[in-house]
């Protein structure tokens, strides 16, 4: 199965492509007065508005200053965008290679984690995060 590797701070991420739409580049966001904590903004991405979730504060990392790209993903027939601090590659995983972390405490958003290039890759189910 493929999956877009993307930063947040120091750890690494994946998501299955099929969720996603597109990657964009850092672009204006527009505050929305009384929004949730976790909604960034809003964007404009060619004439569609889209909502702009701020995923660090949904995975408990702290936000880096350099983000540069906006991942667009399809999550219960809406399309919404997070923001991440660098996509960094698709790659094809065998899930029989994942890890699955089997204690629990650990968030059900948690496909697993691999280890990649000598580095940890969390895998997370994008639409469990986003609807917790």
């Amino acid at each position: 199965m493929q999956y877009v590797v993307f930063k947040l701070g120091e750890e690494h991420f994946a998501v299955e492509t099929a969720k996603i739409l597109s990657i964009n580049d850092m672009m204006k966001i527009t505050p929305v007065p009384k929004a949730p904590v976790h909604i960034k903004g809003l964007i404009n991405l060619r004439g569609s508005i889209k909502s702009l979730v701020d995923i660090n504060l949904l995975l408990n990392i702290e936000a880096n200053e350099n983000q540069n790209n906006i991942i667009i993903l399809k999550v219960n027939e809406e399309e919404i965008g997070i923001i991440v601090d660098d996509v960094e590659e698709v790659i094809d995983i065998d899930e029989y290679k994942l890890q699955k972390l089997e204690t629990q405490n650990i968030e059900d958003y948690i496909k697993g984690v691999i280890e990649l290039d000598n580095r940890l890759l969390t895998i997370i189910d994008i639409e469990k995060l986003l609807n917790q």
